[in-house]
């Protein structure tokens, strides 16, 4: 089936939402674009079957193969601290997979994580951090990182990746080409990092080579590489890191993502108008936006007019859009069936006391 420019140009946005059910301006817009995706935050979620059923009725007005995803990492970035219970963070679990020598330890936060966003509606969580633990980031990271240098970040993340996988979650290593040497954070300005490309391509991006078979989803930071090819531009938008790095150089074939493009790093550079076009003129799959439906409409039409006004990005935006399709049939799966009570509780009472072993340093 053709399919025209509006059509493709919602199937690339990925959307947050604002409360824990559709409103009706939600579902008018919603209607309107069909997104590719919806992405929920804490104001979203409430209880599991409350989730699920704003998951249903949203996913039932994206596009076909829609990602339903949630920030799931453990630690300060856990979306399901309140309503399920507190995963540990990935800093933790890798600290004692390493002292134990025991891998296993972060494929079960992989299979805790995606058990407990499964049961919610999900079918995709935006984690591991393949960031290293520099000490230029350590205050805007804080815990999130799995190691400092890249064996340590992969010896984390593979077993991680490994676990979603058995229970069929998506994951996304993030943020390419690595936020570890910066010392702002991208929500609010967009971090210059003066690292070489010698020193980005021998360790920031080496969890993305390693992992390049193993890893459905990259997302792309709005962090700055001055001393790069990239210039001062927000890695983002550029079609130096999203093109030439992560599609040919690194030969990463899965779904491409945009950090949110709602964030400072990216805002104060360019508008979502402009940002949005750009990011997919690069070959990102996905452009996240996540809170005010006003920047996602802009983002729309954004791209809606240039795909009209130019020929030649009309060709790029059907493109992206019919591979972003094929990838997310591929890619996403369909809600899992729920959890009764009881099988809640004992998931929560795993969770708990994986998070007690992690603090206590104990190996399983």
């Amino acid at each position: 089936m053709t399919m025209t420019v509006r059509e493709a140009a919602g199937s690339l946005l990925m959307v947050g939402l604002g409360g824990t059910e559709l409103s009706e301006l939600e579902r008018a817009w919603l209607k309107l674009i069909r997104p590719a995706g919806i992405i929920l935050f804490q104001r979203n979620i409430e209880g599991a079957q409350q989730t699920r059923a704003l998951l249903q009725e949203a996913g039932g007005l994206c596009a076909a193969h829609a990602a339903r995803c949630v920030d799931v990492e453990g630690g300060t970035v856990d979306r399901l601290r309140v309503a399920l219970a507190p995963m540990p963070a990935a800093q933790s679990v890798a600290r004692a997979a390493r002292e134990a020598n025991n891998p296993s330890l972060a494929r079960r936060h992989g299979e805790l994580i995606a058990r407990g966003v499964k049961a919610f509606g999900f079918n995709c969580t935006l984690a591991p951090v393949l960031d290293l633990g520099l000490p230029e980031s350590a205050q805007v990271m804080g815990t999130r990182c799995a190691g400092a240098t890249a064996e340590e970040v992969v010896a984390y993340a593979s077993p991680f990746f490994a676990g979603l996988k058995a229970h069929g979650v998506t994951g996304c290593g993030k943020h390419l080409p690595g936020l570890g040497g910066g010392k702002l954070d991208s929500h609010l300005e967009t971090p210059k990092i003066d690292r070489t490309w010698k020193q980005l391509w021998q360790q920031d991006l080496e969890p993305y080579r390693a992992l390049r078979e193993e890893m459905p989803m990259a997302m792309v930071s709005h962090g700055a590489y001055p001393k790069t090819r990239g210039g001062k531009q927000p890695a983002s938008v550029s079609p130096f890191w999203i093109g030439d790095v992560l599609r040919r150089r690194v030969g990463f074939r899965g779904i491409i993502l945009s950090d949110d493009m709602e964030m400072g790093g990216v805002l104060k550079f360019l508008s979502i108008e402009t940002a949005a076009v750009e990011a997919v003129r690069a070959g990102t799959d996905l452009v996240e936006i996540c809170h005010q439906p006003a920047l996602i409409l802009r983002a729309y039409e954004g791209l809606v007019s240039e795909g009209e006004r130019s020929s030649a990005f009309r060709k790029i935006l059907l493109q992206r859009a019919r591979e972003s399709e094929k990838k997310r049939r591929k890619t996403f799966a369909g809600i899992a069936p729920a959890l009764s009570s009881r099988q809640f509780e004992s998931l929560r009472g795993e969770v708990l006391a994986f998070g007690e072993m992690i603090a206590k340093g104990v190996a399983a």
